[in-house]
Parts: C-alpha cells; structure tokens; sequence
C-alpha cells in the first residue's frame, strides 16, 4: 500500500504525543441507570482529569484507522492519532461532493457493529419509554469508549423535545478530533453529520451534536432531533483561524461572498 502524500502543510503540536510506552488502564463500568425528570436539566460537574489512553484506546484507534485506509485507499506515513487525522483529511478531500464524505463516514461507523444487532436495538430497545432508556444507554457507552477519539468526557443532562430531562448526554470537554483537524469542514462531514444520522437511521435514536468551534468543546444532546440543513447554524460556521486552509477560504470569500467554511 502506497503511503499517502501530506494533505496540508500543517503539523500538529497541541495534543501530547502517542509514546512509546502505553499505560494500562482499566474501564469501570457503572451500574446502568436511567435518570430522567420534568425538571430542567443542570450539567453534571466533575473535577476534569487529562486523560491517558490505555490498551484498549490503542486497539480502538488502530481498527478505526484501517477502517479509514480502507474507505480512502491509501494510508499515512505518521504513526498513530496523527496518522488517523491525515486519513480524516484525505477522506474529506476524496469525495466528490460532501453527501460522499459523509456516505463514507457512516460505512464505517456501520462497520463496528454487526448489523443483527443493531437491527435488535432498534427494534426492542429504541423503543422502550420513548426512546429514553436507550439514549442514555448510548450516551454511557459514549462516553466510556470514545475518550480516546474525542477526549476527557462525561454524562450530562439534557433537556428533552417533551419538556423533561434525561441522563441522555455526553459533554466532551476538548475534542481532540476538532482540535487536531483544525477544520470545520472535517468536524461537520466526518464526524458530527455523520454520527447523527448513523444514531438515527442505524439506531434508532435522534441525536444532535452542538460543537463549539470557540473552545473545542462539543455537547451530545441523545433523544433530540438537529435542526433541518437550512435552520443548521453550524453549517454557516467559518474556517477556524488556526485552519490551513483558511487563507484561501478567505481569498475565495472576498470574490464569492462566502463566509462559511467552503468544505460544509
């Protein structure tokens, strides 16, 4: 396999290095309980740990990232997470248009389940108590399997379409996927439309995504529906200042009258 050509000129210095030596940690999985009120929801506050990738995020990034090299067909010379965002990149770069990125995107969500078992969940599961019981089983896995893609997480409350509240959603403090990329355009069509409608469409579960490209922080609101394309607000988000392509974005913008990241 051919290694693929850097994308961007960019390098990437803000989050620590994969090293050498991989610590083991151990997953504490807390007794499943499903939370939810008529009362408004408040954020749950817990004292903000860095989190260290053990064993099992190096098994869960090394089968993400064959599952990249497969959809764009050639892989990185970087080793580990940075390799991971060049393939990100290249992804986003390979489609003909965005629905092609995302299409691609979704594949390999799929692709970690077998499909008898998500036809189950959604069928017996979904169901159950409006949906309730399983977005905040979802958001509970989230958060305990997808630290070592997004960074320090928890669960929350979020306020439902009803009117109540549920334990149903995930905070991610940082996203080191966001932080790294340093793309809207990534975020949106690799990650955050993607992830949507895999939840909804796979799952059975409305989910919306709220990052703030601000700080880097992003909010998991499972049992709410996003808004439709043209009542989207992220989708009108510009290039990120520290984004490699955003000088020529904005050369684009002063002929065109774009403001938004050309790749959303």
């Amino acid at each position: 396999m051919k290694p693929l050509a850097l994308l961007r000129p960019s390098t990437i210095s803000s989050s620590p290095s994969h090293s050498h030596s991989i610590q083991k940690h151990h997953l504490q999985i807390p007794r499943f309980r499903v939370s939810c009120s008529s009362t408004r929801s408040e954020q749950i506050k817990s004292e903000r740990i860095e989190y260290k990738p053990g064993v099992i995020d190096e098994l869960l990034l090394n089968s993400f990232r064959k599952k990249l090299v497969q959809e764009v067909g050639l892989d990185s010379e970087k080793p580990g997470y940075d390799g991971m965002i060049e393939l990100a990149n290249a992804l986003l770069m390979k489609g003909k248009t965005n629905s092609d990125t995302r299409d691609a995107a979704i594949r390999i969500l799929a692709s970690f389940f077998p499909p008898l078992v998500l036809k189950l969940f959604r069928t017996l599961i979904s169901p159950i108590a409006e949906g309730k019981v399983a977005a905040a089983m979802v958001a509970r896995v989230t958060a305990l399997t997808c630290q070592w893609l997004m960074g320090k997480c928890e669960v929350n409350s979020v306020d439902l379409p009803d009117g109540s509240s549920c334990q149903s959603g995930v905070f991610v403090e940082r996203c080191k996927y966001l932080e790294e990329s340093k793309c809207v355009g990534v975020c949106i069509n690799t990650c955050r439309i993607p992830t949507q409608t895999f939840f909804k469409d796979y799952m059975g579960i409305p989910l919306l995504m709220e990052p703030d490209f601000s700080d880097y922080s992003c909010q998991f609101k499972f049992g709410v529906l996003p808004p439709l394309p043209e009542d989207d607000t992220i989708l009108k988000e510009p290039c990120l200042e520290i984004c490699p392509a955003s000088r020529r974005r904005k050369e684009i913008a002063r002929n065109s009258n774009m403001d938004h990241c050309p790749k959303t």
